[in-house]
C-alpha cells in the first residue's frame, strides 16, 4: 500500500472515531458498540504502528476519549455532570419506583416529571448576579468554556434580577440548549435557499451552533436555553423541593420546560408520559422522552448516586424511531475471545438521524426467536435513541426461496469447532490457541504475569511480530530466539531489549502445572480452576484425556466449564500448539501429592478496603489454605470478610446469614493456621 493511500485509510478511521467519540462523550449518545469502537481503534493503531512517520497530528490514539475540543478552553465541573438511567415501558418504570420505595421504606414520594429536551447540556455560573460561565457536559469531568457564545442566547438571563429575592452569592444552573422546531424549520429554509448547509435536526444545529468560534455565527442562530436543575447555591435557595427549585429559577428569567407535572404516585407518572406522547408533535421543542425525579431534596440525598448516574432520576424514553428495509446477507463474525456474532447487512436506511447498514443479530438465540433470514424485510428501531436493532421481521414480504439461519459447525475464520455448551446463549470458536481471530487476546492472556509471565511482549510488538509472521500461534513466542535479526528491525526494539525478551522467554519454559493450563485461556479457567484442575489431574495427559464426570467432580468446576474444557480439547488445531509448547521445553516439577488444607474447598468473598494489604494478598493467603476465593456472595459463601466501604455484597451476606469476619478478625484467623502479612 502506497503512503497516500496509508494516509487516507488514516484519514477516513480518524474521521469515523472523532465522530462516534463525539456521539459517545459529549452528546452522551453512542451510535455503535463499544467492541466496533474498539476494532476501528485498533485498525488506526495498527497503521500507525506499521507507518510510524505517517502518524496523523490529531490521532486519537494519542488522546483520552471525551475530552473537551481544543479549540475551546476546558473546565473542570466542580460537580460533575452525570448522566441518567433510562427506562423504556411501564414495567421498567414500576421497578425503578420499587427500587426507590425500598430506599426509602414508609416514606410519601412525589415525582417531578420534566421535558427531556433533544439537546445540548450546559452548566451556567453566577456570580453576584453576574453570567460568568457557560461550559459543555463535555464527558461529565470536563466541559469545553462558550461563555461568549452562550451569552448571545436570547432568553437566557445575562444579569439575574428580582424584586423578590435576593439575589445569591454564586448561583450554577443546568440546563439545555436546544433549537426550538419553528427556529430550526427557518433556519434550514434559509440555509437552502442560499444553497449552504442544512441540518439533520434541532439537536446537532443546537450543537453546531454553540461549538463555533465565532459567537456571531450563535447569536445568529434561534437557541433557547432551558433549565432542568440548580448544581449550586449560596447561600441556600432554601427550596426543599425540585419543582420549587425550578419554579424559584423563573424569578430571575430562567425559562423552564412547557410542560411540567409533579406526580404523588408512578402511576400518575405513566399518565402524564402518556399525555406527552401524545402531545409531542405539537411541542415547540424537540423531546425524546421525559425526566422522573424524586421531587424532595432530602430524599434525593438519602438515595444518592451510582457511579455515573443518580439512584433520584431517570429518563423514560419514548418509543423508537422504526424504520423498514430488507436483510442482504447474515454474517458471522468471530471476536477477539472467540465469540460468534451474527451482524445482518442491510440495505442502507436512515433510522432516528442515522444511516444504518449493519445491525447485530447478537447470537442464534436472537435469530431463532426472530426467526430472521437472508431476504427478508425487517423493521429496525432506534432503541433509545441510541443503537439501531431489528425489532420485527415481516413474514408476508420473505422471499419464497428463503431458509432458516443455522449456527455455522465450524468458525469461519479457523475452521475449528464452534461450541455453546446448553443453557448458554453464546456461541464461540473452540479454536482459542490457533484462531487468528483470537490470536492477540491468546498471546496477550499466555504472557501475563499470572500465566507465563513473559515480560516485555507486551501489545505493541505483539501486533508487530503478528505483522512480521513470526507468531501464528502462542507456541510461536518460543522460537523467536531464531529470528532475533528481523526482530531488530521493529521500532524500538534494540539489541538489549531482544536479548531482554528471550531471556524472558527461556526463564518461562519453567513454571508450574497451574500456571500452564491458566495460560492455555480455556474458557471458565481461571487462576483457582486452574490451580484446582492441577491439584487433581497431576499430569496434562491425565487432564487431556479426562471425562465430563471427572472434571465436574473438580472442586471450582462447574458444568458449563466442565464442557469448555473438554471442547478445549477435542479441538484438533489446539492440541496441535499444546504438543508444540511441550515440545518447545515447558516444563513444570512432578507432582507432590496434595495434602489436606484447613481451607480446602470453601468459598470466600473478600469486599471493601483493607487497611494493612491489598484484597490481592488476602486472596492470596485464603488460596495458600485450599479456600476458593470468589467475586460474589451467594448461599454457598463460607465467609465474607468486609473491609471499610464493603457495601452490597455485606448486606447479601447478612441477608443470607453468611458469616463475616472484619480485617482484624480474619487477620487473627490466618494467624492461627500460619499464614502473616511477612509470611
Amino acid at each position: 500500500m502506497d503512503q497516500s493511500a496509508v494516509v487516507a485509510q488514516m484519514r477516513q478511521l480518524i474521521q469515523v472515531l472523532a465522530q462516534h467519540n463525539h456521539a459517545y462523550y459529549v452528546m452522551d449518545q453512542p451510535t455503535i458498540e463499544d467492541s466496533e469502537y474498539d476494532q476501528l481503534f485498533h485498525q488506526l493503531k495498527a497503521l500507525e504502528q506499521q507507518h510510524p512517520e505517517l502518524t496523523q497530528p490529531d490521532t486519537p490514539t494519542r488522546k483520552v476519549g471525551g475530552k473537551a475540543l481544543s479549540k475551546f478552553e476546558t473546565l473542570t465541573h466542580s460537580v460533575p455532570m452525570l448522566s441518567l438511567g433510562n427506562v423504556f415501558n411501564q414495567q421498567e418504570l414500576n421497578d425503578f419506583a420499587r427500587r426507590i420505595e425500598e430506599r426509602l421504606p414508609n416514606q410519601k414520594i412525589q415525582y417531578d416529571v420534566e421535558l427531556k429536551f433533544d439537546g445540548l447540556a450546559i452548566s451556567l455560573w453566577y456570580e453576584h448576579g453576574i453570567l460568568v460561565r457557560g461550559v459543555t457536559r463535555g464527558d461529565g469531568e470536563t466541559g469545553e468554556v462558550i461563555t461568549e457564545n452562550v451569552k448571545t442566547i436570547r432568553n437566557l438571563p445575562k444579569v439575574l434580577t428580582s424584586t423578590t429575592t435576593p439575589i445569591p452569592e454564586l448561583l450554577e444552573v443546568r440546563g439545555e440548549v436546544l433549537m426550538p422546531k419553528a427556529g430550526f424549520e427557518k433556519l434550514n429554509a434559509e440555509n437552502e435557499a442560499k444553497g449552504e448547509k442544512t441540518f439533520a435536526n434541532p439537536r446537532n444545529a443546537a450543537a453546531g451552533s454553540l461549538r463555533q468560534l465565532d459567537p456571531s455565527i450563535a447569536a445568529s442562530r434561534p437557541l433557547a436555553f432551558y433549565a432542568y436543575g440548580i448544581a449550586q447555591c449560596q447561600p441556600h435557595h432554601g427550596q426543599s423541593t425540585m419543582s420549587a427549585s425550578l419554579e424559584w429559577l423563573t424569578q430571575f428569567g430562567f425559562a423552564v420546560g412547557e410542560q411540567h407535572f409533579v406526580c404523588d404516585s408512578i402511576q400518575e407518572v405513566q399518565t402524564a408520559y402518556e399525555k406527552i406522547n401524545a402531545e409531542r408533535p405539537n411541542l415547540s421543542v424537540e423531546i425524546d422522552g421525559m425526566v422522573i425525579k424524586v421531587d424532595d431534596l432530602k430524599q434525593q440525598q438519602q438515595l444518592g448516586f451510582l457511579s455515573r448516574e443518580p439512584r433520584w432520576a431517570t429518563a423514560y424514553k419514548f418509543p423508537a424511531v422504526a424504520a423498514l428495509t430488507t436483510v442482504d446477507n447474515i454474517d458471522w463474525q468471530v471476536g477477539r475471545t472467540g465469540t460468534l456474532t451474527p451482524v445482518a447487512r442491510l440495505n442502507p436506511v436512515a433510522v432516528g438521524g442515522v444511516t444504518v447498514s449493519n445491525v447485530t443479530l447478537h447470537n442464534i438465540g436472537e435469530i431463532h426467536r426472530l426467526d430472521v433470514r437472508i431476504g427478508d424485510t425487517v423493521s429496525v428501531y432506534r432503541s433509545g435513541d441510541v443503537i439501531p436493532k431489528v425489532e420485527k421481521v415481516w413474514p408476508e414480504f420473505r422471499p419464497v426461496d428463503s431458509v432458516e439461519v443455522h449456527l455455522p459447525e465450524q468458525c469461519p475464520v479457523c475452521d475449528s469447532p464452534v461450541v455453546m455448551p446448553e443453557g448458554e446463549a453464546l456461541a464461540r470458536c473452540s479454536g482459542g490457541l490457533y484462531c487468528a481471530a483470537q490470536r492477540i487476546e491468546a498471546i496477550r492472556h499466555f504472557v501475563s504475569r499470572k500465566a507465563m509471565d513473559i515480560e516485555g511482549l507486551g501489545d505493541r510488538w505483539a501486533e508487530s511480530l503478528l505483522h512480521l509472521d513470526l507468531l501464528k500461534d502462542v507456541a510461536d513466542i518460543y522460537h523467536l530466539h531464531a529470528h532475533r535479526e528481523k526482530l531488530l528491525t521493529i521500532e524500538k526494539m534494540g539489541e538489549k531489549s531482544v536479548q531482554n525478551l528471550i531471556d524472558s522467554i527461556e526463564k518461562s519454559k519453567k513454571t508450574s502445572f497451574a500456571s500452564f493450563i491458566f495460560a492455555l485461556g480455556i474458557r471458565g479457567v481461571g487462576e483457582t480452576t486452574a490451580r484446582m484442575l492441577a491439584n487433581t489431574f497431576q499430569t496434562l495427559d491425565a487432564l487431556r484425556n479426562a471425562d465430563l464426570d471427572a472434571l465436574k467432580k473438580t472442586p471450582d468446576v462447574g458444568d458449563i466449564t466442565a464442557e469448555w474444557i473438554i471442547d478445549f480439547f477435542q479441538a484438533p488445531h489446539n492440541l496441535e500448539v499444546v504438543d508444540r509448547l511441550i515440545a518447545a521445553g515447558i516444563h513444570w516439577d512432578a507432582p507432590i501429592a496434595p495434602t489436606r488444607q484447613p481451607l480446602n474447598g470453601e468459598s470466600w468473598v473478600v469486599t471493601g478496603t483493607l487497611s494493612s494489604m491489598g484484597r490481592d494478598e488476602a486472596t492470596q493467603m485464603l488460596q495458600a489454605l485450599g479456600a476458593r476465593v470468589s467475586g460474589s456472595v451467594s448461599a454457598k459463601t463460607k465467609c465474607l470478610v468486609a473491609g471499610e466501604k464493603a457495601g452490597s455484597k455485606l448486606d447479601k451476606a447478612e441477608k443470607l446469614g453468611v458469616a463475616v469476619l472484619d480485617e482484624q478478625a480474619f487477620l487473627a484467623l490466618m494467624a492461627e493456621y500460619g499464614q502473616s502479612l511477612d509470611a
